[in-house]
């Protein structure tokens, strides 16, 4: 994997994200309750805080979680909830270690099909159904991922220029459409009272 992304907004974290498959999904772990950017931010700055230019699974699976819930929580934080994205992260690395030794790109490399490449994402630890659908989007739109029937699996992520998600980030532009689609749902939620 060595492709240019822009979701982060910053070219080296971006570079981490296009070239490292555990950077890509340890920064759609962070995606939730944070800016987007912030999150596929994370990434960069938890290698740069190892002393590392990329992620390692290993690594992350056996660190002390005091130690990096402290890591992850130095000034400026990786995310609103440093602590607990600390151990979500370790998490999602153990479990990379015991199914896939330790090689993030090993979840989607022999899936032959979208349907089977979705069930593994959303056996990872922190991937809920959306997330991996979204996730899937993502490998499929910028990653050139394609296994059989992607798009559908990806549900409506999937859908070319459809700015519902990271998947459709290129640049500030399409930021901005993924921004205002996310304003429009909210503001949907809130008037239907949910």
């Amino acid at each position: 994997m060595d492709i240019s992304l822009h979701i982060a907004q910053d070219p080296d974290a971006d570079e981490l994200l296009g070239r490292s498959p555990l950077a890509a999904l340890v920064g759609m772990l962070l995606d939730q309750q944070v800016p987007m950017e912030w999150a596929f931010k994370g990434p960069r700055t938890i290698a740069e805080r190892l002393g590392a230019n990329d992620l390692d699974a290993h690594e992350i699976a056996a660190y002390d979680p005091e130690k990096f819930a402290a890591l992850l929580s130095a000034k400026p934080a990786v995310h609103r909830y440093p602590g607990s994205m600390a151990k979500r992260i370790q998490q999602l690395c153990q479990y990379l270690v015991e199914h896939y030794a330790g090689d993030a790109a090993a979840v989607w490399k022999d899936a032959g099909t979208g349907a089977e490449l979705l069930r593994r994402l959303n056996e990872l630890p922190g991937f809920g159904a959306q997330k991996a659908q979204i996730f899937l989007a993502l490998l499929g739109k910028q990653l050139d991922v394609h296994p059989k029937g992607w798009r559908e699996a990806a549900g409506a992520y999937g859908e070319p220029k459809a700015f519902r998600s990271v998947a459709d980030i290129t640049g500030p532009e399409s930021l901005a459409k993924v921004r205002a689609h996310k304003q429009e749902l909210k503001a949907a939620a809130k008037a239907s009272g949910r």
